[in-house]
């Protein structure tokens, strides 16, 4: 490091400490106070606060609810600034391949700013361009930062989670967004699995023109998503944009496993009929296993089936230490109940995913990247909804389009193979079973074996192990009745009803009895 650095490095450090002194940062840390301490550390803190908010899987409800309202609009570069920049990374005069750069940006953020401009051959676009140096500025301040979190109180926010790891996460989200050949890839992937959805659109790139700090893109005069006075006037259905915009990022999550993480109103638009995304800089992937969970999620909220979640939560979370299951069980048993008797429509999928989050939280469970910028996208959805076309719900949409897919996109032959491979393994195991019961048993008549179990059921789990206990001790008797019954009309004894013996003929009608009372109790049981 050279001594420019060194001195950098010291300035900065002692205007982070003395906005921290400022604060009262020793008193701890309260929601309101960590945004401000954000806003007053300037634009790139802004911006890791903007990210730190997608962390409703690690950071608590009302940490992430303030740090969403950091103001992204900052002090926007001069327009020499911008020249020098474009002239860096293009080697030559902007002149030579615009016509005009509108001076006044359409907006500026922490991490670039946006102007209007026209090609030499009349095409109007749009020119994302990056802060000169915020990339080593991001680098250096996250450095920083992490200095300064070690001389936070023992409680405060850093017993709730690790900022270490937290600020680890956000150099690399904030990096691949400061990369605008990315975002230039994430636009061609996007449009290229939506180029059969006839009501989507995305604005065209200009390749050509786009360098790592410079994204040129289409223009899109079209109207703002939430301009309702606007849309009705052109002839719009709002209901019917509404549930255009939920079916496709409903696919974005399920089918594509590419979505956008950050569907405020200001990235979409509606031109000629068609729902435009804009802005690629934040997107988030699931793979397949990950989408296959939520599936299965998304059908245990619709059918209150607390452990198909469970079974959902423990595959797709990460942990330390392995819950407790009969705990989890519990919490998202607790959960279900808050809408047992909500109906599926009216259900606020992004509600429940957050109160989804928080049992997490409880449980030590840390899901990954990807479903908590699901959970931040699906706030911003229901946002939407609830502005434009507040009677249309998402996981009713969710919950038949995954319907649908599983008719068609289910692979039957393979489904069948796997199927016919786990009942060929269960059929083998079963023929060893009874072996391997006498082996353990005969041990532990010989003291050669010690079993020690630890049962913790729930309530549900008590049912489900006597319903079953009083089932095989039903089966047990038929089965004694019959063989007994069998036995005895072998033979001469009187007296015989229907010509076999009467204790024989009773036998059988106990026996038919109890198995129509087992079926009766099968079919009418609320359990």
């Amino acid at each position: 490091m050279s001594k420019q650095e060194s001195s950098e490095y010291k300035s900065r450090l002692r205007e982070i400490t003395a906005v921290l002194h400022k604060h009262g940062i020793t008193r701890g840390v309260t929601p309101e106070k960590l945004r401000l301490i954000l806003e007053d550390l300037g634009p790139t803190y802004i911006k890791i606060g903007q990210i730190m908010s997608l962390h409703s899987d690690i950071l608590p409800k009302r940490y992430c609810e303030e740090l969403m309202r950091l103001c992204s609009e900052v002090a926007p570069m001069p327009f020499e600034e911008v020249e020098e920049i474009l002239q860096d990374s293009y080697g030559m005069d902007w002149r030579e391949i615009f016509q005009n750069i509108e001076e006044t940006p359409l907006g500026s953020a922490s991490i670039a700013q946006v102007h209007k401009a026209v090609l030499k051959d009349g095409r109007q676009v749009v020119m994302k361009i990056q802060r000169r140096g915020i990339y080593e500025t991001m680098a250096r301040d996250i450095v920083l930062l992490k200095r300064a979190v070690k001389v936070f109180p023992p409680v405060s926010l850093k017993d709730m989670v690790d900022l270490d790891m937290v600020l680890d996460e956000l150099w690399v989200v904030t990096r691949e967004e400061m990369n605008f050949l990315t975002e230039a890839a994430n636009m061609e992937e996007f449009a290229r699995k939506n180029q059969n959805v006839s009501f989507v659109g995305v604005p065209i790139l200009y390749q050509e023109y786009t360098t790592p700090h410079v994204l040129v893109m289409e223009y899109i005069d079209g109207l703002c998503i939430d301009d309702k006075e606007a849309l009705l006037a052109e002839g719009y259905d709002l209901k019917e944009v509404g549930s255009k915009l939920v079916d496709n990022y409903i696919k974005q999550v399920i089918e594509d496993g590419f979505f956008h993480a950050d569907p405020h109103p200001g990235n979409l638009r509606i031109r000629d009929g068609k729902i435009i995304w804009i802005d690629m800089g934040m997107m988030g992937r699931l793979s397949e296993r990950d989408r296959e969970f939520l599936e299965l999620a998304v059908r245990g909220v619709a059918v209150n089936d607390v452990g198909m979640i469970q079974e959902a939560v423990m595959a797709l979370g990460e942990f330390k230490e392995r819950p407790d299951p009969s705990t989890l069980y519990e919490d998202i048993g607790t959960l279900l109940g808050k809408y047992g008797t909500t109906k599926i429509g009216e259900i606020d999928i992004a509600q429940v995913m957050m109160d989804l989050m928080d049992v997490m939280k409880e449980n030590k469970i840390i899901m990954p990247h990807g479903l908590t910028m699901l959970a931040r996208g699906l706030t911003h959805m229901e946002g939407i909804l609830a502005d434009i076309s507040p009677d249309i719900n998402m996981i009713g949409i969710a919950a038949t389009r995954i319907k649908g897919d599983l008719l068609h996109t289910v692979d039957w032959k393979k489904e069948i193979k796997k199927n016919g491979k786990l009942l060929y393994r269960s059929l083998h195991k079963s023929i060893e079973l009874p072996a391997l019961l006498s082996d353990v048993m005969h041990g532990y008549l010989k003291g050669q074996t010690r079993v020690n179990l630890d049962l913790h059921a729930s309530r549900e789990l008590e049912q489900l192990l006597r319903r079953l206990i009083r089932n095989i001790v039903m089966g047990l008797w038929v089965m004694a009745l019959l063989i007994s019954s069998s036995i005895i009309c072998t033979t001469d004894m009187k007296p015989k009803v229907w010509g076999i013996p009467a204790i024989g003929a009773i036998g059988y009608l106990i026996a038919f009895c109890i198995v129509i009372y087992v079926f009766l109790k099968h079919i009418f049981s609320k359990k």
